[in-house]
């Protein structure tokens, strides 16, 4: 399972790496078009915003692991290893519960988007804003996941990779 997570992992992160070289290549040509060619390609513009949205969502759903997120964590290295746990597990379900319970709307608005297309490359919409519901979708599984995974027992600064000593994160 470990094995095919990693996998899964390296993909993700493929494909990542491919949409962020077609956003700079896209980024490229229009600066291209409009400075040199004075003639601005207005596809460039709807591109790159595509791209970025999905570079972004795409990221934050396979690439982005919990260690990777900024956090507030004042009152959580503050207290002891039990009660961090319990601050993990409530946390995750609270995640976890906000975006399950988005879901039915966030689907309900980006299937409303099939009947739009975008302005220049006529893309619909429910295409371009679908990698928003699959990103809501990861986090209630991943949050769910979690939070199964430390009321089982597990050291939520282990699945993070990170350890806490005297009141703060060390690596």
């Amino acid at each position: 399972m470990e094995r095919l997570i990693a996998k899964g992992r390296v993909f993700a992160l493929d494909v990542a790496a491919v949409m962020l070289g077609a956003l700079f290549l896209v980024f490229l040509i229009q600066i291209f078009t409009r400075y040199v060619l004075n003639a601005p390609a207005l596809w460039t513009l709807e591109a790159c915003l595509t791209l970025w949205l999905w570079v972004v969502f795409w990221g934050g759903a396979f690439v982005l692991q919990e260690r990777d997120h900024v956090r507030f964590d004042v009152l959580y290295v503050a207290v002891g290893r039990n009660l961090r746990r319990v601050f993990a597990m409530v946390s995750a379900i609270a995640i976890g519960g906000g975006m399950l319970a988005a879901l039915p709307a966030t689907w309900s608005y980006i299937t409303f988007y099939q009947i739009k297309r975008s302005a220049v490359l006529g893309i619909r919409l429910d295409v371009v804003f679908c990698i928003y519901g699959i990103f809501a979708g990861m986090l209630v599984l991943r949050y769910f996941w979690r939070a199964f995974v430390v009321a089982r027992g597990a050291d939520p600064e282990e699945l993070d990779g990170r350890q806490v000593q005297d009141g703060y994160h060390v690596q």
